[in-house]
């Protein structure tokens, strides 16, 4: 039987959360409005959730330079599920490395992870490792490989749910069936696994999907840029439109303060339509594998 104190402390419980939530995606309302407010009373007036005049011009000139946004989308599409799909790769088969007792050059292998979250070498020779040595400049891996070399968090998180919610007995049993480790990880710990890849996997696809830096850094190429390193370019100077124009449209023609808003909105869609497939399983892996003492 639930006391009325409780239901008290639920009920206001609800209430803040309701209101913390509503405060959380007003900025994403005044973003969407935003896109539709007619260029000059943006100017005029700046934005606002009752604009005077509301129009359709940004998203018209996004409909007449198509191939370029959707060029940009292909491009982010494709660095992300390859990123994604390796980078879950790379960090499974390490995170279950880390989680094997006994494991021969485990703790210097756990040092170096441990110490990538504290330490890099810096942006200048990262740079020079990249450009000079992978020579990765102007291609696709340029949005690919910086970002997969690697996060230690996700690690972290994969090998605590692989040591503590997974039954070692299970390992034993297959080891003594004769199962070698790739056999074990391959069909015994992923599909085991799921909650933990699946959230793991969403903050990786999350993490290419907005990258700009890679582009900024390594894009000399404006054609392989993606949605968000069009969206930067367009934030730091607005003649990157009329320069990179298919219809020819000149700087008087573009509506330039709504339509940056408007690139937002079709650049974080995508995200917004695939987090409710994962968000069942994103608090049970992020509460499975959190560190546990």
């Amino acid at each position: 039987m639930v006391s009325r104190d409780e239901k008290r402390w639920r009920a206001a419980a609800h209430i803040i959360l309701i209101i913390l939530s509503f405060l959380a995606i007003m900025p994403f309302i005044l973003l969407v409005i935003a896109s539709f407010t007619d260029e000059k009373v943006a100017l005029t007036n700046g934005y606002s959730y009752f604009p005077a005049k509301f129009s359709l011009a940004a998203y018209s000139y996004i409909a007449n330079e198509a191939s370029t946004i959707f060029r940009a989308y292909g491009v982010t599409i494709i660095v992300t599920v390859i990123g994604t799909i390796v980078g879950l790769i790379i960090t499974s088969m390490l995170a279950y490395m880390l989680s094997r007792e006994g494991l021969p050059g485990r703790k210097v292998l756990n040092f170096l992870v441990i110490f990538t979250m504290l330490f890099n070498g810096g942006l200048v020779p990262t740079y020079l490792i990249y450009a000079s040595v992978f020579h990765i400049k102007d291609t696709l891996f340029a949005l690919i490989i910086p970002s997969l070399l690697m996060n230690a968090f996700n690690i972290i998180l994969v090998k605590n749910y692989f040591t503590y919610s997974l039954p070692q007995e299970l390992f034993e049993s297959a080891r003594m069936d004769g199962a070698g480790e790739f056999k074990v990880l391959r069909t015994i710990v992923l599909p085991l696994s799921k909650p933990i890849l699946a959230t793991v996997g969403l903050m990786i696809a999350i993490a290419y999907w907005n990258d700009w830096q890679n582009g900024l850094y390594y894009l000399n190429d404006t054609k392989l840029y993606s949605i968000q390193n069009i969206l930067n370019a367009i934030n730091t100077s607005v003649q990157f439109l009329a320069s990179n124009s298919v219809s020819g449209a000149n700087m008087a023609d573009i509506p330039s303060t709504t339509v940056r808003m408007a690139i937002a909105v079709v650049g974080v869609i995508p995200i917004i339509i695939a987090y409710p497939f994962f968000q069942k399983y994103f608090v049970k892996g992020i509460t499975m594998g959190a560190v546990k003492g």
